[in-house]
């Protein structure tokens, strides 16, 4: 089958190299290079490393005019990260990849809510794009168990695996079935508050915003005095023992390195 895929972020890159396997992908749409990491060095997004690797043409405007084109019947959508124009969405059927089990957490973060809520259970939602948030119907969906180990980077591999198999049931012509209206609830985007670990809160309040926000981003709080990042914790007696942190203006390193280099 003959068909576009709009991605960005890691998600994005898996679905799309997934896809590649055993589609014609007519082109990526995918946002333009930014300045990232410390050095603001100008970088391409992943799914645009992915495309070119696989000789994939890859477009990247800064925004879609109401004129866009797609040129092709079906577009996929897995982290792409702009808005789609509602006459644009009426010119193709674009799937959408929604890692959660929507009508649960629809909005910009998904993953990094469920697990800082602590939830149980999460998946991935295959869904038609409607010009309301997350909304539209959906063509196919499954559950998988989130366990304590799991971090963001386990979970968003997981539901790479699932989106990719959802995909290959909702092609070429998804059978559509609207989202329940009770459940909703929303991810919102992750602020800086977000990122704050306060110490007076419960340790697994503490440990599920660790594991929300790794490898990707990090948790953050003040440690002995000094102000660090927090990659991994363990819940240990019920305290939360961190395992590997990094320092402002420093390196990753476990937390043993951490507290002899302050002897």
């Amino acid at each position: 089958m003959r068909l576009a895929v709009a991605a960005t972020a890691p998600l994005g890159a898996d679905v799309l190299e997934r896809l590649a396997g055993r589609h014609e992908i007519a082109y990526l749409l995918t946002r333009p290079d930014r300045p990232q990491g410390r050095g603001r060095k100008v970088a391409a997004p992943p799914a645009k490393e992915t495309a070119e690797r696989l000789g994939i043409e890859v477009r990247q405007p800064e925004r879609l005019g109401d004129e866009f084109d797609p040129e092709v019947d079906t577009v996929v959508v897995a982290a792409y990260g702009v808005l789609i124009p509602e006459p644009v969405l009426e010119r193709a059927l674009w799937l959408n990849v929604h890692p959660s089990l929507l009508p649960r957490w629809r909005g910009a973060a998904p993953i990094e809510r469920a697990l800082m809520a602590g939830d149980w259970e999460t998946g991935v939602s295959i869904i038609k794009l409607v010009p309301e948030l997350d909304a539209g119907p959906i063509a196919a969906q499954r559950s998988f168990p989130l366990e304590l180990r799991d971090d963001f980077g386990t979970v968003s591999a997981r539901a790479g695996e699932v989106a990719a198999e959802l995909l290959e049931q909702a092609l070429p012509d998804p059978s559509l079935t609207p989202q329940a209206p009770e459940g909703i609830t929303y991810a919102e985007k992750i602020a800086p508050e977000d990122r704050e670990l306060d110490w007076s809160r419960p340790a697994e309040e503490l440990f599920n915003r660790v594991r929300a926000l790794s490898p990707h981003i990090g948790a953050r709080g003040e440690l002995h005095g000094r102000l660090v990042t927090v990659w991994r914790a363990r819940l240990e007696g019920g305290q939360l023992v961190p395992v590997e942190v990094q320092p402002e203006g420093r390196r990753r390193m476990s937390y043993d390195e951490f507290l002899r280099g302050l002897r």
